[in-house]
């Protein structure tokens, strides 16, 4: 009977220890996916319909700050890896503008925080969030 205990507890405990793990990403980054329709930071993953996406960098933000008036609104354009069952894809996902792949259709629906004019500075990378949903 001893014999059997040394021999399943460590199994036992793995297996319970490994459920509650964080696994941590290529890059060393945590990847906790967030419920759907939670704001996301930059290399965090969050749960979109049957997708997880991550936004991977953001390569425009033209927008036009919240105090000022622009004659062109700007664009907000995030670079994102999409996960799927059995797949995985990269693309750049333009503010407000729908996104198909694999038969589903989501959105970069907001993006915080927005310029400012007069801020003397651009948003720091770890500052932004991203809300994407399914369309």
């Amino acid at each position: 009977m001893n014999h059997l205990l040394r021999a399943v507890l460590p199994l036992t405990l793995a297996a319970v220890l490994g459920a509650c793990a964080v696994i941590p990403d290529r890059a060393g980054v945590e990847r906790i996916s967030l419920p759907q329709g939670s704001p996301t930071a930059l290399l965090q993953t969050v749960k979109v319909g049957d997708l997880t996406v991550t936004p991977q960098e953001v390569v425009e933000d033209s927008r036009c700050p919240i105090n000022a008036r622009c004659i062109w609104a700007g664009r907000l354009v995030v670079r994102t890896r999409i996960d799927g069952a059995g797949w995985r894809d990269t693309a750049d996902l333009t503010l407000g503008e729908p996104f198909g792949t694999h038969g589903t259709v989501f959105a970069l629906t907001s993006g915080e925080p927005a310029p400012e004019a007069g801020a003397g500075r651009e948003t720091a990378k770890e500052e932004y969030r991203f809300t994407f949903e399914a369309r």
